[in-house]
Protein backbone atom coordinates (compact mmCIF):
# COMPACT_ATOMS: atom_id res chain seq x y z
CA UNK A 1 0.00 0.00 0.00
CA UNK A 2 1.37 3.47 -0.26
CA UNK A 3 0.82 5.97 2.12
CA UNK A 4 0.92 9.47 2.27
CA UNK A 5 3.63 11.16 3.82
CA UNK A 6 4.36 13.58 7.11
CA UNK A 7 6.19 17.34 5.97
CA UNK A 8 10.08 15.81 6.41
CA UNK A 9 10.80 14.70 3.36
CA UNK A 10 12.71 16.91 0.40
CA UNK A 11 10.49 19.17 -2.22
CA UNK A 12 11.72 21.02 -5.47
CA UNK A 13 14.06 23.87 -5.54
CA UNK A 14 15.71 25.52 -7.90
CA UNK A 15 19.34 26.02 -8.47
CA UNK A 16 19.62 29.18 -6.58
CA UNK A 17 17.36 28.78 -3.67
CA UNK A 18 19.93 25.61 -2.78
CA UNK A 19 20.62 26.50 0.31
CA UNK A 20 17.82 28.46 1.62
CA UNK A 21 14.88 26.75 3.65
CA UNK A 22 11.97 25.76 1.32
CA UNK A 23 8.72 27.56 1.08
CA UNK A 24 6.34 25.56 -0.05
CA UNK A 25 4.74 22.10 0.98
CA UNK A 26 4.21 20.74 -2.18
CA UNK A 27 5.87 17.18 -1.88
CA UNK A 28 4.67 15.68 1.10
CA UNK A 29 6.99 13.96 2.79
CA UNK A 30 8.55 9.58 3.88
CA UNK A 31 6.51 7.39 6.22
CA UNK A 32 6.79 4.27 6.83
CA UNK A 33 4.21 1.14 7.28
CA UNK A 34 3.89 -1.80 7.39
CA UNK A 35 6.47 -4.66 8.47
CA UNK A 36 6.03 -6.19 5.07
CA UNK A 37 9.02 -5.19 2.77
CA UNK A 38 7.62 -3.17 -0.02
CA UNK A 39 9.40 -0.02 -1.76
CA UNK A 40 6.81 2.78 -1.63
CA UNK A 41 5.77 5.35 -4.06
CA UNK A 42 6.73 8.20 -1.50
CA UNK A 43 3.81 10.53 -0.43
CA UNK A 44 1.87 9.16 -3.31
CA UNK A 45 -1.26 6.68 -3.77
CA UNK A 46 -1.30 4.64 -7.51
CA UNK A 47 -2.52 1.08 -8.78
CA UNK A 48 -1.40 -1.94 -6.98
CA UNK A 49 0.50 -3.13 -9.79
CA UNK A 50 3.07 -0.58 -8.89
CA UNK A 51 4.00 -1.68 -5.81
CA UNK A 52 7.72 -3.22 -6.99
CA UNK A 53 9.21 -2.15 -10.05
CA UNK A 54 10.46 -5.47 -11.52
CA UNK A 55 7.43 -7.92 -10.90
CA UNK A 56 5.05 -9.04 -12.88
CA UNK A 57 1.75 -7.25 -12.55
CA UNK A 58 -2.15 -8.52 -12.03
CA UNK A 59 -5.07 -8.19 -14.38
CA UNK A 60 -4.79 -4.13 -15.48
CA UNK A 61 -8.70 -4.81 -15.28
CA UNK A 62 -8.00 -5.24 -11.16
CA UNK A 63 -7.79 -1.92 -9.74
CA UNK A 64 -7.91 1.25 -11.60
CA UNK A 65 -5.28 4.27 -10.61
CA UNK A 66 -6.11 6.49 -8.08
CA UNK A 67 -7.27 9.79 -8.60
CA UNK A 68 -5.26 12.95 -7.60
CA UNK A 69 -6.54 16.30 -6.26
CA UNK A 70 -5.03 19.13 -7.69
CA UNK A 71 -2.45 19.57 -4.61
CA UNK A 72 -1.44 15.89 -5.39
CA UNK A 73 -0.41 17.15 -9.19
CA UNK A 74 3.43 18.43 -9.56
CA UNK A 75 5.22 18.35 -13.07
CA UNK A 76 8.97 18.35 -13.71
CA UNK A 77 9.60 22.17 -13.86
CA UNK A 78 12.32 24.76 -14.58
CA UNK A 79 12.05 27.67 -12.55
CA UNK A 80 11.61 30.31 -15.43
CA UNK A 81 9.04 28.53 -16.96
CA UNK A 82 5.58 28.33 -15.75
CA UNK A 83 2.10 28.59 -16.86
CA UNK A 84 -1.00 30.55 -15.73
CA UNK A 85 -1.93 28.09 -13.02
CA UNK A 86 0.34 27.49 -10.01
CA UNK A 87 0.56 23.72 -10.27
CA UNK A 88 1.11 23.43 -14.14
CA UNK A 89 4.19 24.57 -15.84
CA UNK A 90 4.29 24.99 -19.24
CA UNK A 91 4.30 22.19 -21.69
CA UNK A 92 3.01 19.48 -19.04
CA UNK A 93 1.62 16.50 -20.71
CA UNK A 94 -1.62 17.08 -21.00
CA UNK A 95 -4.46 14.66 -19.16
CA UNK A 96 -0.83 13.48 -17.07
CA UNK A 97 -1.12 13.03 -13.40
CA UNK A 98 2.49 12.90 -11.36
CA UNK A 99 2.12 12.02 -8.24
CA UNK A 100 3.52 14.26 -5.42
CA UNK A 101 6.85 12.90 -3.55
CA UNK A 102 9.15 13.92 -0.86
CA UNK A 103 11.94 13.82 -3.41
CA UNK A 104 10.58 16.20 -6.34
CA UNK A 105 13.18 17.68 -8.68
CA UNK A 106 14.15 20.46 -10.45
CA UNK A 107 14.82 19.75 -14.25
CA UNK A 108 16.96 21.50 -16.69
CA UNK A 109 15.20 22.34 -19.41
CA UNK A 110 18.29 22.04 -21.91
CA UNK A 111 17.78 17.89 -20.91
CA UNK A 112 14.82 18.05 -23.66
CA UNK A 113 17.27 16.85 -25.62
CA UNK A 114 19.05 13.90 -24.31
CA UNK A 115 21.88 11.57 -26.31
CA UNK A 116 21.75 8.17 -25.10
CA UNK A 117 23.54 7.35 -22.32
CA UNK A 118 27.36 6.52 -22.43
CA UNK A 119 29.44 4.21 -20.42
CA UNK A 120 32.82 4.48 -19.74
CA UNK A 121 35.69 3.19 -22.49
CA UNK A 122 37.26 0.44 -21.25
CA UNK A 123 40.84 0.29 -21.00
CA UNK A 124 44.10 -2.04 -21.81
CA UNK A 125 47.75 -2.97 -21.10
CA UNK A 126 51.22 -2.28 -22.58
CA UNK A 127 53.38 0.56 -21.54
CA UNK A 128 54.21 4.23 -21.06
CA UNK A 129 55.84 6.50 -18.23
CA UNK A 130 54.91 10.01 -17.50
CA UNK A 131 56.19 12.94 -18.30
CA UNK A 132 59.81 13.15 -16.67
CA UNK A 133 59.42 17.03 -15.53
CA UNK A 134 55.57 17.27 -15.30
CA UNK A 135 54.87 18.79 -12.06
CA UNK A 136 51.68 17.89 -10.56
CA UNK A 137 48.78 19.94 -10.56
CA UNK A 138 48.12 22.02 -7.37
CA UNK A 139 44.81 23.29 -6.96
CA UNK A 140 43.66 27.40 -6.76
CA UNK A 141 42.01 28.99 -4.11
CA UNK A 142 5.52 -7.68 -8.57
CA UNK A 143 3.65 -11.46 -6.30
CA UNK A 144 2.59 -14.86 -4.87
CA UNK A 145 4.81 -17.62 -3.58
CA UNK A 146 7.95 -16.40 -2.43
CA UNK A 147 10.26 -17.69 -4.95
CA UNK A 148 13.63 -15.64 -5.37
CA UNK A 149 13.83 -15.59 -9.46
CA UNK A 150 17.34 -13.85 -9.91
CA UNK A 151 16.67 -12.86 -13.71
CA UNK A 152 12.74 -12.39 -14.15
CA UNK A 153 11.18 -10.44 -16.89
CA UNK A 154 10.65 -6.99 -16.22
CA UNK A 155 6.85 -5.68 -17.78
CA UNK A 156 6.14 -3.10 -15.41
CA UNK A 157 6.07 -0.27 -18.25
CA UNK A 158 7.96 3.25 -18.63
CA UNK A 159 6.09 5.93 -16.34
CA UNK A 160 6.75 9.41 -16.73
CA UNK A 161 6.38 10.21 -12.99
CA UNK A 162 9.44 10.95 -10.65
CA UNK A 163 10.29 8.34 -8.78
CA UNK A 164 11.82 7.86 -5.43
CA UNK A 165 10.93 5.09 -3.20
CA UNK A 166 11.91 3.31 -0.17
CA UNK A 167 11.65 0.10 1.27
CA UNK A 168 10.19 -0.53 5.06
CA UNK A 169 12.68 -2.88 6.05
CA UNK A 170 14.61 -0.89 8.83
CA UNK A 171 17.93 -2.34 8.96
CA UNK A 172 19.17 -2.10 12.61
CA UNK A 173 22.63 -1.08 11.71
CA UNK A 174 24.42 0.69 9.58
CA UNK A 175 23.77 -0.30 5.59
CA UNK A 176 27.60 -0.19 3.84
CA UNK A 177 27.18 -1.55 0.75
CA UNK A 178 24.82 -3.02 -1.85
CA UNK A 179 24.55 -4.80 -5.43
CA UNK A 180 22.54 -6.08 -7.99
CA UNK A 181 21.98 -9.46 -8.57
CA UNK A 182 19.42 -9.77 -11.38
CA UNK A 183 16.59 -7.90 -10.10
CA UNK A 184 17.13 -8.50 -6.34
CA UNK A 185 19.44 -6.58 -3.79
CA UNK A 186 22.31 -8.34 -2.01
CA UNK A 187 22.75 -5.70 1.22
CA UNK A 188 25.93 -5.39 3.02
CA UNK A 189 25.74 -3.98 6.72
CA UNK A 190 28.00 -3.93 9.99
CA UNK A 191 27.08 -7.30 10.97
CA UNK A 192 26.22 -9.56 7.95
CA UNK A 193 25.08 -9.88 4.17
CA UNK A 194 21.07 -10.38 3.44
CA UNK A 195 18.76 -10.20 -0.01
CA UNK A 196 15.92 -8.17 -0.80
CA UNK A 197 13.69 -10.30 -2.44
CA UNK A 198 12.31 -7.73 -5.46
CA UNK A 199 10.88 -10.31 -7.38
CA UNK A 200 8.86 -12.75 -5.17
CA UNK A 201 7.13 -11.25 -2.43
CA UNK A 202 9.47 -8.85 -0.74
CA UNK A 203 11.16 -10.82 1.56
CA UNK A 204 14.81 -10.55 3.60
CA UNK A 205 16.71 -13.48 4.07
CA UNK A 206 19.66 -13.76 5.99
CA UNK A 207 22.36 -15.05 3.90
CA UNK A 208 25.95 -14.44 6.32
CA UNK A 209 25.70 -13.35 9.55
CA UNK A 210 28.18 -11.88 12.08
CA UNK A 211 30.46 -10.41 9.39
CA UNK A 212 30.92 -7.07 8.25
CA UNK A 213 30.25 -6.10 4.55
CA UNK A 214 32.53 -2.84 3.78
CA UNK A 215 32.17 -3.26 0.04
CA UNK A 216 30.85 -5.38 -2.96
CA UNK A 217 30.48 -6.13 -6.43
CA UNK A 218 28.33 -8.57 -8.11
CA UNK A 219 30.15 -10.49 -11.01
CA UNK A 220 27.27 -12.74 -12.56
CA UNK A 221 28.49 -13.82 -15.54
CA UNK A 222 31.82 -15.03 -13.33
CA UNK A 223 29.17 -16.90 -10.39
CA UNK A 224 30.89 -14.34 -8.10
CA UNK A 225 30.29 -11.86 -5.58
CA UNK A 226 33.62 -10.09 -4.57
CA UNK A 227 33.61 -8.42 -1.20
CA UNK A 228 35.74 -6.64 1.11
CA UNK A 229 34.41 -8.04 4.47
CA UNK A 230 35.33 -9.54 7.95
CA UNK A 231 37.42 -7.72 10.73
CA UNK A 232 40.72 -7.73 8.87
CA UNK A 233 39.12 -6.61 5.69
CA UNK A 234 39.88 -9.44 3.76
CA UNK A 235 39.41 -9.43 -0.04
CA UNK A 236 37.01 -12.62 -0.30
CA UNK A 237 34.78 -14.19 -3.33
CA UNK A 238 31.41 -16.02 -2.96
CA UNK A 239 29.70 -18.13 -5.10
CA UNK A 240 26.30 -16.63 -5.75
CA UNK A 241 25.50 -20.40 -6.61
CA UNK A 242 26.21 -20.87 -2.95
CA UNK A 243 24.32 -17.63 -2.00
CA UNK A 244 21.35 -18.65 -3.93
CA UNK A 245 21.31 -22.44 -2.60
CA UNK A 246 21.04 -20.83 0.72
CA UNK A 247 18.17 -19.69 0.20
CA UNK A 248 16.20 -22.24 -2.03
CA UNK A 249 18.02 -25.36 -0.55
CA UNK A 250 17.41 -27.33 -3.70
CA UNK A 251 20.91 -28.64 -4.29
CA UNK A 252 22.80 -30.72 -1.55
CA UNK A 253 26.16 -30.75 -3.86
CA UNK A 254 26.60 -27.20 -3.71
CA UNK A 255 25.76 -26.86 -0.12
CA UNK A 256 28.68 -29.48 0.49
CA UNK A 257 30.91 -27.30 -1.23
CA UNK A 258 32.59 -24.32 0.56
CA UNK A 259 31.00 -21.35 -0.51
CA UNK A 260 33.88 -18.56 -0.74
CA UNK A 261 37.28 -18.36 -1.88
CA UNK A 262 40.13 -15.69 -0.74
CA UNK A 263 42.10 -13.36 -3.55
CA UNK A 264 45.48 -13.82 -2.02
CA UNK A 265 46.70 -13.60 0.98
CA UNK A 266 45.12 -10.03 1.51
CA UNK A 267 44.30 -8.14 4.20
CA UNK A 268 43.44 -4.36 5.27
CA UNK A 269 41.67 -3.63 2.34
CA UNK A 270 40.74 -0.54 1.30
CA UNK A 271 39.09 0.12 -1.75
CA UNK A 272 39.14 -2.04 -5.00
CA UNK A 273 37.79 -1.75 -8.43
CA UNK A 274 36.47 -4.18 -11.20
CA UNK A 275 37.39 -3.12 -14.46
CA UNK A 276 36.76 -4.17 -17.20
CA UNK A 277 38.76 -4.22 -20.94
CA UNK A 278 37.87 -6.24 -23.86
CA UNK A 279 37.44 -9.57 -22.05
CA UNK A 280 39.74 -8.93 -19.67
CA UNK A 281 38.58 -8.21 -16.10
CA UNK A 282 41.25 -6.31 -13.65
CA UNK A 283 40.88 -5.71 -9.82
CA UNK A 284 42.58 -3.27 -8.72
CA UNK A 285 43.12 -3.01 -5.26
CA UNK A 286 44.05 -0.05 -2.42
CA UNK A 287 45.91 -1.05 1.17
CA UNK A 288 46.95 0.53 3.42
CA UNK A 289 50.61 1.65 1.54
CA UNK A 290 50.10 -0.62 -1.63
CA UNK A 291 48.14 -1.15 -4.44
CA UNK A 292 47.62 -4.63 -6.03
CA UNK A 293 46.65 -5.17 -8.99
CA UNK A 294 44.87 -8.95 -10.11
CA UNK A 295 43.38 -10.71 -13.49
CA UNK A 296 40.95 -12.84 -13.53
CA UNK A 297 42.10 -16.42 -14.82
CA UNK A 298 38.83 -18.44 -16.66
CA UNK A 299 39.03 -22.19 -16.33
CA UNK A 300 40.42 -24.23 -15.07
CA UNK A 301 41.92 -21.52 -12.68
CA UNK A 302 38.94 -19.49 -12.00
CA UNK A 303 39.78 -16.60 -10.07
CA UNK A 304 41.58 -13.64 -9.62
CA UNK A 305 45.57 -13.90 -10.17
CA UNK A 306 48.29 -11.93 -8.96
CA UNK A 307 49.20 -9.25 -11.95
CA UNK A 308 51.42 -6.09 -10.59
CA UNK A 309 51.83 -4.95 -7.23
CA UNK A 310 53.06 -1.36 -5.89
CA UNK A 311 54.33 -1.49 -2.66
CA UNK A 312 55.81 1.57 0.06
CA UNK A 313 53.86 3.94 -1.70
CA UNK A 314 54.60 7.47 -0.38
CA UNK A 315 50.59 8.54 0.17
CA UNK A 316 48.06 6.22 1.70
CA UNK A 317 45.78 5.34 -1.21
CA UNK A 318 41.98 5.76 0.04
CA UNK A 319 40.17 4.94 -3.60
CA UNK A 320 41.52 3.65 -6.62
CA UNK A 321 40.67 3.21 -10.35
CA UNK A 322 42.42 1.66 -13.37
CA UNK A 323 42.75 3.05 -17.26
CA UNK A 324 43.91 2.25 -20.31
CA UNK A 325 45.46 5.07 -22.14
CA UNK A 326 44.57 4.99 -26.05
CA UNK A 327 44.03 1.38 -25.72
CA UNK A 328 48.04 0.56 -24.61
CA UNK A 329 49.35 2.08 -21.51
CA UNK A 330 47.58 1.06 -18.29
CA UNK A 331 47.62 3.13 -15.35
CA UNK A 332 46.68 2.83 -11.63
CA UNK A 333 44.62 6.04 -10.77
CA UNK A 334 44.40 6.76 -6.48
CA UNK A 335 42.79 9.24 -4.06
CA UNK A 336 44.87 10.09 -0.55
CA UNK A 337 44.30 12.79 2.10
CA UNK A 338 46.66 14.91 -0.23
CA UNK A 339 45.48 14.77 -3.50
CA UNK A 340 45.28 12.21 -6.49
CA UNK A 341 48.49 10.13 -7.80
CA UNK A 342 49.03 7.90 -10.69
CA UNK A 343 51.43 4.78 -10.98
CA UNK A 344 52.73 3.48 -14.56
CA UNK A 345 52.09 -0.06 -14.61
CA UNK A 346 55.13 -0.67 -16.66
CA UNK A 347 57.80 0.85 -14.98
CA UNK A 348 55.82 1.08 -11.59
CA UNK A 349 56.59 4.96 -11.19
CA UNK A 350 54.36 6.78 -8.71
CA UNK A 351 53.61 10.61 -9.67
CA UNK A 352 51.29 13.17 -8.63
CA UNK A 353 48.62 14.11 -10.80
CA UNK A 354 46.71 16.88 -8.63
CA UNK A 355 46.90 17.98 -5.08
CA UNK A 356 44.53 20.69 -4.19
CA UNK A 357 46.85 22.61 -1.96
CA UNK A 358 44.23 25.11 -1.84
CA UNK A 359 42.63 23.43 0.78
CA UNK A 360 44.29 23.26 4.65
CA UNK A 361 45.05 20.33 5.92
CA UNK A 362 43.87 16.63 4.34
CA UNK A 363 41.32 16.50 2.03
CA UNK A 364 38.57 13.73 1.29
CA UNK A 365 38.46 12.03 -1.95
CA UNK A 366 35.32 11.09 -3.02
CA UNK A 367 35.20 9.68 -6.84
CA UNK A 368 37.54 9.04 -9.81
CA UNK A 369 35.72 9.06 -12.92
CA UNK A 370 37.65 7.60 -16.18
CA UNK A 371 35.51 9.90 -18.89
CA UNK A 372 33.84 8.09 -21.95
CA UNK A 373 35.51 9.03 -25.51
CA UNK A 374 38.12 10.39 -23.94
CA UNK A 375 40.73 7.27 -24.91
CA UNK A 376 41.26 6.44 -20.83
CA UNK A 377 43.11 10.12 -20.85
CA UNK A 378 40.71 12.13 -18.70
CA UNK A 379 39.76 12.04 -15.26
CA UNK A 380 37.39 14.03 -13.16
CA UNK A 381 38.12 13.56 -9.99
CA UNK A 382 35.97 14.41 -6.83
CA UNK A 383 36.75 15.82 -3.88
CA UNK A 384 35.70 18.03 -0.99
CA UNK A 385 32.99 20.21 -2.07
CA UNK A 386 34.42 19.91 -5.52
CA UNK A 387 35.92 18.42 -9.30
CA UNK A 388 38.41 18.94 -11.22
CA UNK A 389 39.34 17.90 -14.48
CA UNK A 390 42.77 16.82 -15.32
CA UNK A 391 44.10 14.14 -18.09
CA UNK A 392 46.36 11.19 -16.73
CA UNK A 393 49.28 13.10 -16.90
CA UNK A 394 48.42 15.88 -14.16
CA UNK A 395 47.39 18.57 -16.81
CA UNK A 396 43.86 20.67 -16.35
CA UNK A 397 41.89 19.68 -18.98
CA UNK A 398 38.86 22.20 -18.27
CA UNK A 399 39.08 25.37 -17.01
CA UNK A 400 35.43 24.57 -15.47
CA UNK A 401 35.11 23.45 -11.51
CA UNK A 402 32.51 21.02 -10.58
CA UNK A 403 31.39 22.75 -7.15
CA UNK A 404 28.73 21.09 -5.77
CA UNK A 405 26.06 23.30 -3.45
CA UNK A 406 27.33 21.60 0.17
CA UNK A 407 29.55 19.14 0.73
CA UNK A 408 28.43 15.81 -0.11
CA UNK A 409 28.41 12.45 1.90
CA UNK A 410 29.09 10.21 -1.33
CA UNK A 411 29.60 10.75 -4.90
CA UNK A 412 28.97 8.38 -7.91
CA UNK A 413 29.13 8.33 -11.81
CA UNK A 414 26.28 7.05 -13.64
CA UNK A 415 25.91 5.23 -16.53
CA UNK A 416 23.79 8.06 -17.82
CA UNK A 417 26.77 10.15 -17.80
CA UNK A 418 25.79 12.01 -14.97
CA UNK A 419 27.48 12.70 -11.19
CA UNK A 420 25.68 12.46 -8.25
CA UNK A 421 26.29 13.88 -5.19
CA UNK A 422 24.22 13.06 -1.81
CA UNK A 423 24.46 15.90 0.56
CA UNK A 424 22.88 16.62 4.17
CA UNK A 425 20.39 18.91 2.73
CA UNK A 426 20.02 17.93 -1.41
CA UNK A 427 20.90 15.37 -3.71
CA UNK A 428 22.57 16.93 -6.97
CA UNK A 429 22.57 15.66 -9.98
CA UNK A 430 24.74 16.67 -12.57
CA UNK A 431 26.74 16.78 -16.15
CA UNK A 432 29.62 14.08 -15.81
CA UNK A 433 31.42 16.60 -18.96
CA UNK A 434 30.85 19.71 -18.06
CA UNK A 435 29.83 19.74 -14.12
CA UNK A 436 26.45 21.97 -14.85
CA UNK A 437 23.85 21.26 -12.12
CA UNK A 438 20.83 19.42 -14.10
CA UNK A 439 18.52 18.28 -10.95
CA UNK A 440 18.13 18.89 -7.41
CA UNK A 441 16.28 16.86 -4.66
CA UNK A 442 16.14 19.18 -1.69
CA UNK A 443 15.48 17.67 1.85
CA UNK A 444 13.36 19.44 3.99
CA UNK A 445 14.72 17.86 6.92
CA UNK A 446 18.85 17.05 6.86
CA UNK A 447 19.83 13.48 6.73
CA UNK A 448 22.78 11.89 5.55
CA UNK A 449 22.85 9.34 2.45
CA UNK A 450 25.38 7.28 1.41
CA UNK A 451 25.48 5.55 -2.60
CA UNK A 452 25.21 1.69 -2.59
CA UNK A 453 24.58 0.88 -6.24
CA UNK A 454 23.09 1.24 -9.65
CA UNK A 455 22.34 -0.21 -13.10
CA UNK A 456 20.46 0.81 -16.16
CA UNK A 457 17.93 3.51 -14.69
CA UNK A 458 17.60 2.46 -11.21
CA UNK A 459 20.33 4.54 -8.63
CA UNK A 460 19.70 2.70 -5.18
CA UNK A 461 20.88 4.87 -1.63
CA UNK A 462 20.76 4.74 1.89
CA UNK A 463 20.16 6.62 4.97
CA UNK A 464 23.60 6.64 7.22
CA UNK A 465 22.62 6.42 10.85
CA UNK A 466 25.74 5.62 13.11
CA UNK A 467 23.53 3.76 16.17
CA UNK A 468 20.24 3.69 14.59
CA UNK A 469 17.78 1.87 11.72
CA UNK A 470 18.98 2.22 8.26
CA UNK A 471 16.54 2.25 4.91
CA UNK A 472 17.31 1.45 1.78
CA UNK A 473 15.85 4.38 -0.48
CA UNK A 474 15.95 3.57 -4.87
CA UNK A 475 15.58 6.50 -7.75
CA UNK A 476 14.27 5.55 -11.21
CA UNK A 477 15.92 7.49 -13.71
CA UNK A 478 14.15 6.31 -16.90
CA UNK A 479 15.49 6.77 -20.62
CA UNK A 480 12.36 8.40 -21.64
CA UNK A 481 10.54 11.65 -20.40
CA UNK A 482 13.62 13.38 -19.09
CA UNK A 483 15.34 10.04 -17.30
CA UNK A 484 11.22 9.75 -15.72
CA UNK A 485 11.49 12.98 -13.91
Amino acid sequence: MFVRGDPDGIVLQPHHNLNQTPQSSVASGLKSGQPLLRPIAVGSECNENYLLPDLLQKSPAHEPMAQHGPHDVIYPQSPSRRGPHSGKPVNCPPGKSISSSSFTPFIDPRLLQISPPQSPVGHSPTSGRPPTNQEPIRGDGHRKGSVVNVNPTNIRPQSDTPEIRKYKKKFNTEILCAGLWGVNLLVGTENGLWLLDRSGQGKVYSLISRRRFQQMDVLEGLNVLITISGKKNKLRLYYLSWLRNKILRNDPEVEKRQGWTSVGDLEGCVHYKVVRYEKIKFLVIALKNAVEVYAWAPKPYHKFMAFKSFGSLPQRPLSVDLTVEDGQRLKVIYGSLSGFHAIDVDSGTPYDIYLPTHIQGVIRPHAIIILPNSSGMEVLVCYEDEGVYIDTYGRITKETVLQWGEMPASVAYLQSNQVMGWGDKAIELRSANTGNLEGVFMHKKAQKLKFLCERNDKVFFATVQSGGCSQIYFMTLGQNSLFNW
